[in-house]
Protein backbone atom coordinates (compact mmCIF):
# COMPACT_ATOMS: atom_id res chain seq x y z
CA UNK A 1 0.00 0.00 0.00
CA UNK A 2 2.80 2.46 0.79
CA UNK A 3 4.30 1.67 -2.33
CA UNK A 4 1.15 2.62 -4.74
CA UNK A 5 1.15 5.62 -2.75
CA UNK A 6 4.58 6.57 -3.17
CA UNK A 7 3.94 6.15 -6.90
CA UNK A 8 0.76 7.92 -6.82
CA UNK A 9 2.15 11.25 -4.91
CA UNK A 10 5.31 10.63 -7.23
CA UNK A 11 3.03 10.47 -10.16
CA UNK A 12 1.30 13.96 -9.13
CA UNK A 13 4.43 15.80 -8.37
CA UNK A 14 5.83 14.83 -11.60
CA UNK A 15 3.06 15.72 -13.57
CA UNK A 16 2.84 19.73 -11.63
CA UNK A 17 6.22 20.30 -11.57
CA UNK A 18 6.33 19.44 -15.66
CA UNK A 19 3.20 21.85 -16.10
CA UNK A 20 5.03 24.76 -14.50
CA UNK A 21 8.68 24.30 -15.98
CA UNK A 22 6.85 24.44 -19.75
CA UNK A 23 4.53 27.03 -18.79
CA UNK A 24 4.98 30.03 -21.30
CA UNK A 25 4.50 33.26 -19.27
CA UNK A 26 4.96 35.58 -21.79
CA UNK A 27 1.76 34.22 -24.12
CA UNK A 28 -0.36 32.85 -21.20
CA UNK A 29 -3.97 34.50 -21.48
CA UNK A 30 -7.03 34.16 -19.54
CA UNK A 31 -8.08 31.73 -22.44
CA UNK A 32 -4.77 29.91 -22.17
CA UNK A 33 -4.75 29.16 -18.78
CA UNK A 34 -8.77 27.47 -18.85
CA UNK A 35 -7.61 25.27 -21.97
CA UNK A 36 -4.25 24.00 -19.52
CA UNK A 37 -6.90 23.24 -16.63
CA UNK A 38 -9.44 21.55 -19.03
CA UNK A 39 -6.88 19.37 -20.70
CA UNK A 40 -5.20 18.32 -16.92
CA UNK A 41 -8.53 17.56 -15.83
CA UNK A 42 -9.13 15.21 -18.76
CA UNK A 43 -6.19 13.85 -18.34
CA UNK A 44 -6.39 13.26 -14.51
CA UNK A 45 -10.66 11.93 -15.69
CA UNK A 46 -8.86 9.21 -17.61
CA UNK A 47 -6.18 8.20 -15.36
CA UNK A 48 -7.86 7.61 -12.41
CA UNK A 49 -10.88 6.02 -14.27
CA UNK A 50 -8.51 3.64 -15.54
CA UNK A 51 -6.08 3.03 -12.82
CA UNK A 52 -9.17 2.34 -10.32
CA UNK A 53 -11.09 0.20 -12.75
CA UNK A 54 -8.19 -2.03 -13.40
CA UNK A 55 -7.57 -2.07 -10.04
CA UNK A 56 -10.74 -2.85 -8.89
CA UNK A 57 -11.50 -5.36 -11.93
CA UNK A 58 -8.34 -7.58 -11.09
CA UNK A 59 -9.67 -7.59 -7.18
CA UNK A 60 -13.58 -8.83 -8.01
CA UNK A 61 -11.99 -11.75 -10.75
CA UNK A 62 -8.92 -12.81 -8.33
CA UNK A 63 -11.91 -12.76 -5.04
CA UNK A 64 -14.42 -14.89 -7.53
CA UNK A 65 -11.78 -17.38 -8.86
CA UNK A 66 -10.15 -17.89 -4.91
CA UNK A 67 -14.22 -18.91 -4.38
CA UNK A 68 -14.25 -21.32 -7.71
CA UNK A 69 -11.28 -22.47 -6.29
CA UNK A 70 -12.29 -23.59 -3.09
CA UNK A 71 -15.52 -24.86 -3.92
CA UNK A 72 -15.82 -25.58 -7.66
CA UNK A 73 -19.57 -26.43 -7.61
CA UNK A 74 -20.33 -22.75 -6.84
CA UNK A 75 -18.68 -22.08 -10.18
CA UNK A 76 -21.85 -21.79 -12.08
CA UNK A 77 -23.50 -19.70 -8.90
CA UNK A 78 -20.39 -17.44 -8.84
CA UNK A 79 -19.62 -16.24 -12.57
CA UNK A 80 -22.79 -14.79 -13.61
CA UNK A 81 -22.92 -11.80 -10.42
CA UNK A 82 -18.92 -12.15 -11.37
CA UNK A 83 -19.08 -11.13 -15.14
CA UNK A 84 -22.21 -8.20 -14.03
CA UNK A 85 -20.05 -6.89 -11.70
CA UNK A 86 -17.14 -6.89 -14.27
CA UNK A 87 -18.97 -4.79 -16.38
CA UNK A 88 -20.72 -2.86 -13.88
CA UNK A 89 -16.92 -1.30 -13.16
CA UNK A 90 -16.48 -1.28 -16.81
CA UNK A 91 -19.11 1.51 -17.40
CA UNK A 92 -17.54 3.50 -15.00
CA UNK A 93 -14.36 3.69 -16.14
CA UNK A 94 -16.64 4.31 -19.91
CA UNK A 95 -18.05 7.02 -17.87
CA UNK A 96 -14.48 8.47 -16.97
CA UNK A 97 -13.45 8.31 -20.82
CA UNK A 98 -16.94 10.32 -21.31
CA UNK A 99 -16.43 13.15 -19.40
CA UNK A 100 -12.76 13.06 -19.94
CA UNK A 101 -13.56 13.25 -23.79
CA UNK A 102 -16.25 16.50 -22.71
CA UNK A 103 -13.66 18.39 -20.74
CA UNK A 104 -11.77 18.27 -24.35
CA UNK A 105 -14.74 19.51 -26.13
CA UNK A 106 -14.28 22.56 -24.04
CA UNK A 107 -11.17 23.48 -25.44
CA UNK A 108 -11.41 26.13 -28.39
CA UNK A 109 -9.30 25.62 -31.20
CA UNK A 110 -6.39 28.54 -30.69
CA UNK A 111 -4.24 29.70 -33.22
CA UNK A 112 -1.07 29.53 -33.26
Amino acid sequence: MKKTLNVLFSFLAVTLVSSALFADTYAATASADSNGIYALGAAIAIAIAAAFGALSQSKAASVALEGIARNPGAASKVQTPMIIGLALIESLVIYGFVIAILLLGKIPNVPA
